[in-house]
């Protein structure tokens, strides 16, 4: 009988793992960027998505804006997607019942996301799920986004669980990179890329109601 480690950690990403934010980013960024004169396409969205704020401003206009000036189009930004999104906040298919299975197996679980945390606690709430997390953690707490690793080893440093017992949940490439560079295990959902993209993961899903916890259990089993 395999033994699992004690703290044991499930670390969740936010956007396009939690709830299917992506259409009201992108257009929320193209409103911001067109005022500025610049088109932001689709593309372009989708090879930054999972990243902090900054790293999409200077990937749009270069490494010129300044930091009053990036701070200005983060808000406005930010500001544009909650609008947007309003009152239809809906958790992605198995999502939230996978969330109180963890808990009830004894997992931490740590929400770790480059949204600010206006956004965080917008969609937390919204779903009700925003007490079910030991930890968050934002972009802005640590000196590099997604793909550097550090928001998800402060994460595991905040729920007091070694790197090699925590998995990730996924769906940038970015992010997977940022959990396997950590130490993590990743667990991808091809919510918004596919799977060639994300094959650096452990194990790679097109819905998280097609697992359970026996098969994160599995994954950290791999480590032991």
């Amino acid at each position: 009988m395999t033994v699992m480690p004690e703290n044991k950690a499930v670390i969740w990403d936010m956007d396009g793992v939690i709830a299917a934010t992506a259409p009201y980013h992108l257009k929320a960024w193209q409103e911001v960027f067109q005022k500025r004169g610049i088109d932001f396409t689709e593309q372009q969205f989708s090879r930054h998505f999972g990243q902090r704020n900054d790293t999409i401003i200077k990937g749009a206009m270069g490494e010129g804006v300044s930091p009053e000036e990036m701070e200005a189009i983060a808000n406005e930004k930010e500001k544009g997607f909650r609008r947007r999104i309003g009152q239809d906040v809906k958790a992605l298919p198995g999502v939230i019942e996978l969330m109180h299975s963890l808990l009830q197996h004894g997992f931490k679980i740590a929400l770790a996301s480059s949204a600010p945390m206006e956004n965080i606690d917008f969609i937390t709430r919204s779903l009700g799920i925003n007490s079910l997390f030991q930890s968050i953690i934002t972009g802005h707490e640590v000196p590099l986004g997604k793909p550097s690793p550090d928001v998800f080893l402060l994460a595991a440093e905040r729920l007091g669980a070694k790197p090699a017992n925590c998995i990730v949940i996924e769906d940038s490439v970015a992010g997977v990179t940022a959990a396997k560079t950590a130490g993590m295990f990743c667990l991808a959902v091809t919510n918004t890329h596919p799977r060639a993209s994300l094959s650096e993961a452990d194990l790679i899903v097109d819905s998280l109601a097609t697992i359970d916890v026996h098969d994160l259990e599995n994954i950290l089993n791999r480590g032991v």
